[in-house]
């Protein structure tokens, strides 16, 4: 009997990353739609503060887990740092459109290449070198500078994508300490610490249709990064990271239907360049592992 399973897992991943990409896109679209009558700091602490009940099930494996002072430190560093990306994030969504934060969010992987090189000893070739040059093009086709302002909800999204970058890194540092549920019930615990004193210096009383927006772009958020760690069990990257490019087709359908933004060919075609250069990083990463592989003798 011919065992198809490993057949279908390409095709399981994926899904799983198709539903991943439709969960963010309704995070952003929830966001979009709350505009900016609760301050930036204020509904970024709200989703992480109401996204914590979905955490539940973590409860046991973190408390279950001991913590070292040394890992301690580096979650609250990693927060922190997560913490200013989501505010600038929740930011740019109520400055420009969609398609625009969506594109400029693809430039995140090109900072955790060079961020790898820098912090972490990694070796940046020559490939990778020019991949990066060519994302910072793309990003250059999306804002135009000179040819149109640049406003502060682009440099917003040239901040979120840096930090989460950054908060990338830290967690693939802590990746081999403890487990993926104590590392992602740390981030919520700790960035929602550190969103409450900005939510605070600018609070005003949410509505319940707020509370209630909100609650659902805790409950998409987390859905996301659930279906997400499904794909990547199901299949390898360079198999799932093409399929989350349909975000920006999504956004820029979203923006232009629902929300009344123009179609900005500029954006979606420098939202592409960098798509081009994300994928070929995946494709090379995914080749040097393989000849890692095989160069490694047998026991």
């Amino acid at each position: 009997m011919i065992n198809t399973a490993s057949d279908s897992r390409p095709l399981k991943g994926m899904f799983w990353m198709f539903v991943t990409g439709l969960c963010f896109v309704a995070v952003t679209a929830l966001v979009k739609y709350l505009g900016d009558e609760l301050p930036a700091a204020q509904q970024a602490f709200l989703r992480y503060l109401l996204g914590l009940v979905f955490l539940i099930p973590m409860w046991p494996a973190l408390r279950a887990t001991p913590i070292t002072r040394s890992a301690l430190t580096l979650f609250g560093a990693r927060g922190f740092i997560h913490a200013l990306g989501v505010m600038l994030w929740f930011y740019a969504m109520t400055q420009i459109p969609l398609a625009e934060v969506t594109a400029m969010n693809y430039l995140s992987p090109i900072y955790v290449t060079l961020g790898a090189a820098l912090f972490l000893g990694e070796k940046l070739a020559m490939r990778r070198i020019l991949a990066v040059l060519v994302a910072f093009l793309g990003a250059l086709i999306i804002l135009r500078p000179g040819l149109r302002e640049v406003s502060s909800g682009h440099l917003a999204m040239i901040g979120t994508a840096i930090f989460f970058a950054g908060s990338y890194l830290m967690a693939k540092r802590m990746s081999g300490q403890v487990s993926a549920s104590v590392v992602v019930a740390m981030l919520s615990l700790i960035v929602t610490i550190c969103l409450a004193p900005f939510a605070y210096a600018v609070w005003v009383p949410p509505t319940g249709a707020q509370l209630l927006g909100l609650l659902a772009v805790a409950a998409f958020a987390t859905a996301g990064h659930f279906t997400m760690t499904l794909a990547f069990a199901a299949a390898p990257v360079t198999v799932t990271q093409p399929v989350t490019f349909l975000q920006l087709v999504w956004a820029v359908a979203l923006g232009a239907l629902v929300f009344g933004e123009g179609v900005d060919l500029f954006v979606v075609l420098g939202g592409m360049v960098i798509m081009a250069s994300v994928l070929f990083i995946t494709w090379r990463e995914a080749v040097l592992r393989k000849q890692e592989k095989r160069a490694v003798p047998a026991p």
